[in-house]
């Protein structure tokens, strides 16, 4: 087989691939054997008819089809092997020259254009010294997680006062747009201050009692008229404020399995310390990932990149057609953000030798289940129907490069070495350990890292 690249861009290139006639043979073979468990020749059982004999019934371009769909994503595969290329998409492919009989000496000749991981090198990790931030829990830390769960306690209780920031309104809500009533909602309970409707909402409500109403110019967000002005009126059935109880040894007792406050605040304490860690955790992978992409200049494939903003706007806005410029930017940066983490962890995960088992894809696959409440191996099934299954080994391979590796550098805090230990797992011993160790580990360090992203804005699994 012969196989010439060219570069067409930094991330695309296009292969040409020639293929000698023994190497294309298995595969005419193979077809003549499944053409003839389908046809009936008159004189052979069916399934024994002879290749000859279905060159001739049936025509050797039938079988030379046949045999091509099955050889050119073999032998593409085969091509990128020996070529060292890392595709980030699917290939497309073109048919240029195909032998049109047996005794025909043309070569099976096709194309594969398809976008590339690019060529960059990664720095040394033995021996790399990576310095994060020391954990922290502050007084206040504790203080707003003791008034959350006060909150969870809280009653409403009415008042008779104009509403203010806070407090709780039952209102009813009608928009109209020349005049004609678009939209009405009655008997909504609305949190003043929050935010959660219409633009403008929280200034009309703000000093109105109970039984008065009010008309403001608000931007409708939803429905048919989504994004056109209209007038709202707003009527105010109730006004109620949140009544929250007391702190002390009754409300812990009442609220926690501890019987008096200081204990329910230690616990409260060693919780945000906890979480503290985890977010340390994260700080250490995303400290990690930004250490080997230092001095790196890494272009991202424009067809993947274009391909998943537009998923992100889809999570964005109804109409991505629509997406401001400011969305687009966002999206945009996200992208090729989550890109180049991809690319660098599986330059990583190859530079580490990383080993992906059956069974590292199935428990991983098995815990993502687990996490959906859905049935483990209807899921895999699904995933491997799907044809996402080697989606799930490059994930798997990422996340077994990520824990090698930062298993292999040095965190630091105030010069102290950080053991990150409890998020990273212990490497294995030998490798079958290895391999439900670091399966288990993978989905655990993706869930539990990633838990600390809820608080960051969303990038992109």
């Amino acid at each position: 087989m012969k196989i010439s690249v060219r570069n067409l861009e930094p991330t695309k290139v296009k292969l040409t691939i020639t293929v000698d006639p023994e190497e294309l043979d298995p595969f005419l073979d193979k077809a003549r054997k499944e053409i003839a468990k389908q046809v009936n020749v008159p004189g052979f059982r069916k399934g024994h008819v002879p290749g000859k004999i279905i060159d001739q019934r049936i025509g050797f371009a039938a079988v030379a089809g046949e045999a091509v769909n099955d050889a050119v994503p073999e032998l593409y595969s085969k091509a990128l092997e020996e070529k060292q290329i890392h595709p980030m998409d699917q290939p497309e492919f073109d048919v240029q020259e195909v032998p049109q009989s047996a005794k025909d000496e043309t070569k099976l000749k096709f194309t594969a254009t398809v976008e590339r991981r690019p060529d960059f090198e990664l720095p040394e990790i033995d021996g790399m010294e990576i310095a994060i931030a020391k954990p922290e829990v502050k007084d206040e830390d504790v203080e707003k997680r003791l008034e959350a769960l006060r909150q969870r306690f809280g009653t409403l209780v009415g008042v008779d006062r104009p509403a203010t920031k806070g407090d709780f309104a039952n209102i009813d809500l009608s928009a109209e747009i020349n005049g004609e009533v678009v939209d009405s909602q009655e008997g909504v309970s609305y949190e003043l201050g929050s935010n959660t409707m219409l633009d403008g909402l929280d200034e009309a409500l703000d000093g109105l009692s109970a039984g008065e109403e009010t008309t403001f110019e608000g931007t409708l967000e939803a429905g048919e008229h989504e994004g056109e002005k209209a007038q709202v009126k707003v009527k105010v059935n109730s006004v109620k404020a949140e009544e929250l109880p007391e702190l002390n040894d009754e409300f812990a007792s009442e609220a926690s399995e501890f019987d008096t406050l200081d204990e329910l605040k230690a616990d409260i304490r060693k919780a945000a310390g906890q979480d503290a860690e985890g977010r340390q955790a994260t700080e250490a992978r995303d400290a990690f990932i930004a250490k080997l992409q230092e001095g790196l200049e890494i272009p991202v494939p424009k067809g993947v990149k274009d391909k998943m903003v537009e998923e992100q706007l889809k999570g964005m806005t109804p109409d991505p057609e629509k997406a401001t410029d400011e969305q687009k930017a966002e999206a945009e940066k996200n992208v090729e953000k989550d890109l180049r983490d991809q690319m660098v962890l599986d330059a990583l995960a190859q530079k580490l030798d990383v080993k992906v088992s059956q069974a590292d894809v199935f428990n991983f696959l098995a815990s993502i289940a687990q996490q959906y409440g859905m049935d483990p191996n209807a899921f895999i099934q699904a995933i491997i129907k799907n044809g996402q299954l080697g989606s799930a080994v490059q994930e798997v391979g990422r996340s077994k490069g990520l824990l090698a590796g930062m298993r292999a550098v040095k965190f630091t805090a105030d010069g102290e070495v950080v053991d990150l230990s409890a998020f990273l797992g212990e490497a294995a011993e030998d490798e079958e350990s290895e391999s439900v160790e670091a399966a288990s580990a993978a989905a655990a360090v993706a869930d539990e890292l990633s838990k600390s992203d809820e608080d960051k804005p969303a990038d992109a699994e």
